[in-house]
């Protein structure tokens, strides 16, 4: 198949350096869950030697890369789930995120030794995991008597809206976890993309991007590009036939578009299958032989179609960009109607991943 996802390591690094330059001085966990958001785990962790740790969501992502011969410090953002889980992470030497009751009972209730490295979650508004601020002296009380739990663990919490300037909730969070947190020894760590990007309050001690470091952007308009950020995955096919549509004819399933001219549609190799939106709309651009060109009528499994009547010089076997570097993913997630994190964490395993 001509599908590719083609992953740029050159960018994850100024990506990264990008985030040092916007928060000097802190440390950088990069957050790689999800298959580093569709762009291949371990080719990222490589590009991101630079990082401080990397943060996964789950325990089997921090063992994989302990297999494969990361040595630095990996976080489990969701922490473990039961006691196996628990025993595990520790022993691999994995920081722990502890956000809840059953998860800090875990800890008290651990046989064996091994040293724990933790962070405190504190949900602040995201109502989601983390302990409330009037839990919070409590819990940390907690945690520091637990033998074998390393002193002074990291203070953290999640910015719900950061990507939403006008909205005061972040001022809020930001002020609560202040409140809560004043005068305890400890790291704080509180910004995600959006906090790293438009809040400088929230870019002392440990920082958290994901989204930026693949080169997108948080924010509802623009591009990574507006920040100074480099598009790590360029996701392209190529071109497998070229019909001719008359006036009144539909192309595609439900006939949802019609031709009002003689068209030239170009039938591309890439779908729903592959990972490409179903949801996008007729007219979301394609990048065919470089030139821009709408999609026309509904995306299939392994199949879509683009009106290139006004691109003549169209053939079979041209290349077709879907998103990359000259087409940016946000804009094809607005088209689609969703956020770009949804679009390269759903590129599908029989896409073939090249790295450069």
């Amino acid at each position: 198949m001509p599908i590719r996802a083609t992953i740029d390591t050159a960018a994850l690094r100024h990506n990264l350096h990008r985030v040092r330059e916007l928060a000097p001085g802190a440390l950088v966990m990069a957050v790689v869950k999800a298959n580093a958001y569709g762009h291949g785990l371990e080719a990222a962790v490589r590009a991101l030697e630079g990082a401080d740790g990397v943060a996964v969501a789950r325990v089997d992502e921090g063992l994989a890369l302990r297999a494969a011969g990361r040595t630095g410090r990996i976080l489990l953002l969701e922490g473990a789930f039961d006691a196996v889980q628990l025993a595990a992470a520790i022993g691999a030497g994995l920081d722990l995120m502890v956000n809840g009751p059953e998860q800090l009972r875990m800890l008290e209730e651990r046989a064996g030794d091994g040293r724990v490295r933790v962070w405190l979650k504190i949900d602040t508004g995201m109502n989601r995991l983390g302990f409330r601020p009037e839990e919070f002296g409590e819990v940390h009380a907690r945690l520091r008597r637990i033998p074998g739990v390393e002193p002074d663990p990291v203070l953290a919490t999640h910015l719900a809206s950061a990507e939403d300037a006008a909205d005061p909730k972040t001022a809020g969070q930001l002020a609560a976890f202040e409140g809560a947190t004043a005068g305890v020894a400890g790291a704080r760590s509180i910004a995600n993309s959006a906090g790293v990007l438009a809040w400088p309050a929230a870019r002392g001690g440990w920082v958290r991007p994901g989204l930026m470091l693949y080169g997108l952007s948080p924010f509802p308009e623009g591009s990574g590009a507006d920040f100074g950020l480099r598009a790590v995955m360029s996701f392209e096919t190529r071109v497998i036939a070229v019909r001719t549509v008359k006036p009144g004819e539909t192309v595609g399933y439900g006939g949802t578009w019609c031709a009002a001219r003689e068209s030239r549609v170009a039938v591309v190799a890439a779908g729903y299958g592959d990972g490409y939106p179903r949801g996008a709309r007729a007219g979301t651009p394609v990048l065919v032989g470089g030139r821009s060109a709408p999609l026309a009528g509904r995306v299939s499994m392994d199949m879509l179609t683009v009106d290139v009547t006004d691109l003549p010089a169209v053939s079979v076997g041209e290349s077709v960009e879907l998103w990359g570097r000259a087409l940016p993913v946000e804009e094809v997630a607005r088209c689609a109607r969703t956020i770009p994190y949804e679009l390269t964490c759903a590129v599908s395993q029989r896409v073939r991943r090249e790295s450069r």
